[in-house]
């Protein structure tokens, strides 16, 4: 996929034809090499994947919780991967410690993030209407049009066809507000819970009615409204209640900031 993406990039064609890439991706099965150019995409996305994994687990380290170094799960999609994911071992024994463990992969997969756009949305071209032609076309988070009124003033999205760099750091903001959402054991459920874990539930329940809304903008979100009551809304109980201080609530604050700006109700436009 990140070869397509480069591919259509350099030839100025929309990100998201399906005839042309399935064609792309049977001649690349014959001649390997012209996945080479894909690796502009594939390595800033698996950066941006593997400093998010890496926050959880170096947090888990610090608290000498057990953990597995980071699963990565490549499949044939339109972004080429499932993301990536880590598995904890041991007990988490406090509402500080599960808050630590999963604000620090939102925040460090952030880090990385902002700069790969900053370079990727730079070497991006003006070509007017590109941005809203395809079989497919992404939405753009809130993050994503402040770069582009910056370093592209006075152009509309629909006129800018991204470079693979940017493609990779939009993907890794939709997979940044999606590990935020506030539900079960996705990151944002952890925070929520390590806040005020009375009302996680009540929260948790709350997003997913709203998903149901939010439907009638990208269909998409009635498959995550289905899948997120599916594996249980509720987040496990933790034995220390020790509630947070005012310094991780802060960082919640942050942590809410990322999420607003990585999220958009249109991941794909209709």
């Amino acid at each position: 996929m990140g070869s397509s993406f480069h591919w259509s990039f350099t030839h100025n064609q929309p990100a998201f034809l399906l005839s042309r890439d399935w064609a792309f991706v049977s001649r690349a099965a014959l001649e390997p090499l012209q996945l080479l150019p894909g690796l502009w995409y594939s390595v800033p996305l698996l950066l941006i994947l593997t400093a998010h994994e890496f926050g959880h687990y170096l947090a888990a380290v610090f608290y000498r919780i057990r953990v597995t170094l980071p699963f990565f799960l490549p499949a044939p999609t339109l972004i080429g991967t499932l993301g990536a994911f880590i598995r904890i071992r041991g007990p988490i024994l406090s509402r500080s410690q599960l808050f630590d463990v999963g604000v620090a992969g939102p925040i460090a997969g952030f880090v990385f993030l902002v700069p790969v756009l900053l370079v990727g949305v730079s070497m991006s071209k003006v070509i007017p209407g590109i941005g809203h032609q395809g079989d497919l076309v992404m939405g753009s988070p809130l993050l994503l049009r402040l770069v582009e009124w910056v370093l592209f003033p006075g152009v509309p999205d629909r006129d800018i066809l991204l470079h693979p760099i940017g493609r990779a750091a939009l993907i890794g903001m939709l997979a940044t507000a999606l590990n935020l959402l506030p539900v079960g054991q996705l990151d944002g459920g952890h925070i929520v819970y390590a806040l005020a874990p009375r009302k996680q539930l009540l929260v948790a329940r709350a997003f997913v009615l709203l998903l149901l809304p939010l439907g009638l903008l990208w269909e998409g979100w009635w498959f995550w409204a289905v899948l997120l009551f599916v594996l249980k809304l509720r987040h496990p109980p933790v034995y220390g209640q020790t509630p947070l201080g005012q310094g991780r609530k802060r960082v919640a604050a942050v942590a809410l900031m990322i999420f607003l700006l990585c999220f958009t109700p249109t991941p794909v436009l209709p």
